[in-house]
């Protein structure tokens, strides 16, 4: 019997299902905020729709597809920031 075969399997869904569920209900709380305060058309909240978009299915590169729809994928820097900090999402995505 090698180590592998002493080792106990990691039960994610045990470990991580209560803080998925506890995330997933907040971001549905702020999308109905958003709703109510008729800010559905900023382009953060619409981003974060798209990229919610990307949890569905079975592509086991989900985290990856959803940090990539929220980012700035241009390689060419712009002169002058619009701001001090990061929005979070990128409003040139042109996909909107």
């Amino acid at each position: 019997m090698n180590n592998t075969d002493k080792q106990k399997k990691i039960d994610f869904v045990e470990l991580g299902f209560m803080d998925a569920r506890c995330k997933l209900i907040d971001v549905a709380a702020f999308l109905d905020r958003t709703q109510r305060a008729g800010q559905t058309d900023d382009y953060r909240v619409r981003e974060l729709k798209k990229a919610i978009a990307c949890l569905d299915g079975e592509n086991p590169d989900r985290a990856k597809q959803v940090l990539l729809s929220l980012s700035d994928t241009t390689e060419k820097p712009i002169a002058i920031a619009p701001g001090k900090g990061a929005a979070g999402a990128w409003e040139g995505s042109g996909s909107s």
